[in-house]
């Protein structure tokens, strides 16, 4: 869960966004704490801004800036997996040759060869033209980041590498944003501006949600990319299991889904053992004991207060999220879709490359 610890009044809101009810669930808040800053806690919109949000020039700047970090791990790291990685879409026909001892009868072109009296058999080669398309959460939740940059952030750092992996290999790529509702929706197109294009959508394009409905991303994604493609859908995964499960089988099946899942260290330290005594020391780890404080959720806007010295509450909130985290990890696993962790504050190359190389093995297997 991602958390807000409140100790002013006044709230902390995306610029051009109000912290309203809307859907997305229960989450605990976004914390700042202004004495003890833990690292970047909204994504950098609408900084010396004007009504349209930052200024064109610092947006330009700002992408391409992400671009010439990200540049190296694209052409040096990522090139020699990218398509070892994904499939091409299937078999197309090359040409016609004559038929030679040893070729698959199976592939006599018995028009050609009727015509000229003699064996000819078709040619295929496997069409490699693949269409990438992102799916990107930019709820409130996304904003959150404990260790110098936001989970938000992290997920452009991901969509770049991915979209310029593409763009470098003469793909397409796509973009859907998505809360509480589809927000922008790029069709699939080739070339670095359109590249740095999705990037700057992600980072700063001025959602009108707030919460998140993942389920009905799924289903427009389902209804809008007629051709097979290759889905990165790249959020926090801080959603219920149970509505997500026919959009994202039906969207697995269509096409090759691929679930990237952006976490931030303070959130699952905090989930996997929040107020736990460590063995043998006995002290406490996961949240600090900072008392009774007030909390709101990023998503909706609710306020609550939470008691951060009682065992039992911590221990009921750990509970019930890793029984979120099973249950996503089982919708996964029921539907084959690939899974990939990343944590906000490190690195996401390496990761990645592990992933890719992961499944490259086991796609050659199959």
């Amino acid at each position: 869960m991602a958390f807000v610890w409140r100790r002013q009044r006044a709230a902390r809101t995306r610029p051009g966004r109000e912290a309203a009810p809307g859907a997305g669930g229960s989450r605990a808040a976004a914390w700042s704490a202004p004495e003890r800053p833990l690292g970047s806690w909204r994504a950098p919109r609408g900084e010396g801004a004007d009504s349209s949000g930052v200024l064109p020039e610092e947006i330009l700047r700002k992408v391409r800036r992400l671009e010439i970090r990200t540049r190296a791990a694209v052409t040096e790291v990522f090139a020699g997996q990218y398509h070892s990685v994904f499939k091409g879409r299937g078999m197309e026909f090359a040409e016609v040759r004559e038929y030679t001892p040893g070729d698959d009868i199976r592939t006599i072109d018995w028009n050609v060869t009727a015509r000229y009296g003699t064996p000819f058999v078709k040619k295929y080669v496997e069409e490699r033209e693949l269409t990438i398309f992102l799916a990107v959460d930019l709820s409130g939740s996304q904003s959150f980041g404990s260790h110098g940059r936001s989970k938000l952030e992290a997920a452009a750092e991901v969509g770049a590498l991915i979209a310029f992996s593409a763009i470098n290999n003469h793909d397409k790529v796509g973009l859907l944003t998505f809360t509480d509702r589809p927000e922008t929706f790029i069709p699939p197109h080739k070339g670095r501006a359109h590249g740095l294009r999705l990037i700057r959508e992600i980072l700063y394009g001025r959602p009108a949600g707030n919460g998140t409905d993942m389920a009905g991303a799924c289903e427009r994604i389902a209804r809008v990319l007629r051709r097979r493609s290759v889905v990165f859908l790249l959020s926090d995964f801080l959603v219920e299991a149970g509505p997500l499960d026919g959009p994202l089988g039906t969207l697995a099946r269509k096409h090759d889904l691929i679930g990237v899942e952006i976490r931030d260290p303070f959130e699952q330290a905090a989930a996997a053992q929040a107020g736990t005594p460590a063995p043998q020391t006995g002290l406490r780890t996961g949240w600090p004991d900072l008392g009774l404080l007030e909390w709101e959720d990023p998503e909706t806007g609710k306020r609550f207060l939470f008691d951060t010295s009682d065992p039992a509450a911590l221990g009921r909130l750990a509970r019930a999220e890793k029984a979120r985290e099973a249950a996503i990890a089982s919708l996964f696993a029921r539907h084959r879709v690939d899974r990939v962790t990343l944590r906000a504050g490190e690195d996401a190359v390496d990761p990645l490359l592990a992933f890719f190389r992961l499944r490259a093995k086991r796609l050659a297997r199959e």
